[in-house]
């Protein structure tokens, strides 16, 4: 005998419509923070494909608690925050073995790249040697685009110290770029 979920269409109609709600909530979330979700997962990682992978178990697990997500406003940092958590959990399942990265593929790269990209790549560098502290606010500000507030929300600070470590970021920064400045022209020929 086939016992029946519900117990009238009321019921059923009732679900269906739940369903769809949620559906439409979740698509509409993919479509307008897909992009914001990648740059940072590929700031994070510097690899496309880990970066994919990591927005979409991201997007995987926002779907299951998606019912937790209240207030519209907050979907964005709630989401990095998801992906923060993603990106800690790989790390905590594998063990990077330095060696698997060639000298000579590196440096290949960097030879072939135009003007722009060296610098770009000198300033991610420069980002990079930040202590975390002061690192992680200044990219969720240049990359996600996050106000202070949000990112205080994220990282679990009180606004104030954000705001200092971010002001601390940009003046070592700053600093940074001072005592090494980048010559100009020198690879037009």
């Amino acid at each position: 005998m086939i016992k029946k979920i519900f117990r009238n269409k009321s019921e059923q109609s009732l679900v269906s419509s739940d369903m769809a709600t949620k559906q439409i909530r979740y698509e509409a979330l993919v479509k307008a923070l897909h992009g914001d979700l990648f740059r940072y997962a590929y700031w994070l990682t510097h690899d496309k494909h880990v970066s994919e992978d990591l927005v979409q178990e991201t997007f995987l697990r926002a779907w299951r608690a998606l019912d937790s997500l209240q207030d519209e406003k907050a979907a964005k940092s709630w989401l990095i925050t998801i992906l923060r958590r993603e990106n800690a959990r790989r790390f905590e399942r594998k063990r990077f073995d330095m060696s698997e990265y060639e000298e000579a593929t590196i440096t290949d790269t960097l030879s072939t790249s135009t003007e722009q990209e060296i610098e770009n790549h000198w300033l991610r560098e420069k980002i990079a040697q930040l202590p975390e502290e002061y690192r992680e606010p200044l990219v969720l500000q240049i990359i996600g685009g996050f106000s202070g507030d949000e990112i205080s929300t994220m990282l679990s600070l009180n606004k104030n110290t954000v705001m200092t470590r971010l002001f601390r970021a940009r003046n070592q920064l700053k600093d940074a770029i001072d005592e090494e400045p980048i010559q100009r022209g020198q690879y037009n020929g």
